[in-house]
């Protein structure tokens, strides 16, 4: 079968307070701030911020809904963990660098054969820094993080599930992943040529009690898978209906992609998502993205509302110009 997604988009969570988060990941992660806009669904105004590596490549774009007002209860059914590529050999200086911004961080570990470091978002979300040797996309350098330690972008993510069997039948049936290896409690699945951004590992915790699938902070979203186009994600679509999982949503408009959801059989919510001409520069050019407020068009009567409610950021000059 020929299968329309070929790797990460993004992977969204829930944060808990926004400048927290903003300093987290353009400090801390040294990321650059790609796109400032809201959350599209519902009524309540809520930011959506995009971090990125140099290039806002697919596969390298983190996503944040800051939701202080709601605590998510974590557990399986989740993203345990999203982990993010950085050079062979530079562990040594993330440990350093993290423990200089008093990021909470566990001993490295090492699992099919990579070396990494989980660290703790303020919120409680878990992330990861790996070794890999083969990932050349190009990070953002900050005056703390040099090029050749930068994050090249997302290495994958690492799902909590009860049971293994119905989410690895989802991810190779349905997606088109094959399983590459089995390292105690870890199950690794691989697309295309394998490695940095098509890797999904699911963490098998059978004794884990269900989180919660709403927005909550300290919880993340959804991981998205990226398809060339509209005609991508209309044939996944035709896939997982073909294989009975009928719970997928329709193509949904969200300004700067298109977007198509799906939860698997193990709790986590995937999104299917291609990118539409012109992009996160559809409202502002180039050289000012992620410096400003942007909401879609159909918002932008709330603009001053939004900004009476929405708590005020403010963005490192670092992360958004070289």
């Amino acid at each position: 079968m020929d299968y329309p997604l070929t790797g990460y988009h993004h992977i969204t969570a829930c944060a808990g307070h926004a400048q927290d988060d903003v300093n987290f990941f353009t400090q801390a992660v040294g990321l650059r701030m790609a796109k400032q806009t809201v959350l599209m669904d519902g009524k309540i105004p809520i930011y959506h911020l995009y971090y990125s590596n140099a290039n806002i490549e697919p596969g390298s774009v983190m996503t944040t809904f800051p939701y202080s007002r709601l605590e998510g209860r974590k557990g399986s059914g989740q993203v345990y963990a999203t982990g993010f590529a950085v050079a062979k050999g530079s562990l040594p200086f993330w440990k350093d660098h993290l423990k200089r911004h008093k990021i909470e961080q566990e001993p490295a570990a090492e699992r099919f054969g990579q070396s990494f470091i989980r660290f703790t978002h303020p919120s409680g979300l878990q992330f990861e820094v790996i070794e890999d040797k083969d990932d050349q996309r190009k990070g953002w350098k900050t005056p703390e993080i040099g090029l050749g330690e930068a994050v090249h972008g997302f290495h994958g993510s690492v799902l909590s599930v009860r049971e293994i069997p119905e989410t690895e039948r989802f991810f190779i049936d349905a997606l088109g992943f094959r399983k590459t290896g089995v390292d105690g409690a870890y199950h690794r699945f691989e697309t295309g040529t394998g490695g940095a951004n098509k890797t999904v590992t699911l963490l098998h915790q059978p004794d884990r009690p269900a989180g919660s699938w709403t927005f909550g902070s300290g919880t993340h979203h959804h991981i998205a898978l990226w398809g060339a186009d509209d005609d991508a994600l209309t044939r996944q679509k035709a896939i997982y209906e073909e294989l009975g999982y009928t719970d997928a949503s329709e193509i949904k408009d969200r300004f700067y992609f298109h977007s198509m959801y799906c939860r698997c059989p193990g709790g986590i919510l995937v999104e299917s998502c291609c990118n539409v001409p012109g992009g996160f520069e559809k409202d502002e050019p180039k050289e000012k993205l992620g410096t400003k407020l942007h909401l879609p068009p159909w918002w932008a009567d709330r603009q001053e509302e939004m900004m009476k409610t929405l708590e005020p950021i403010r963005v490192p000059e670092t992360a958004t110009a070289h």
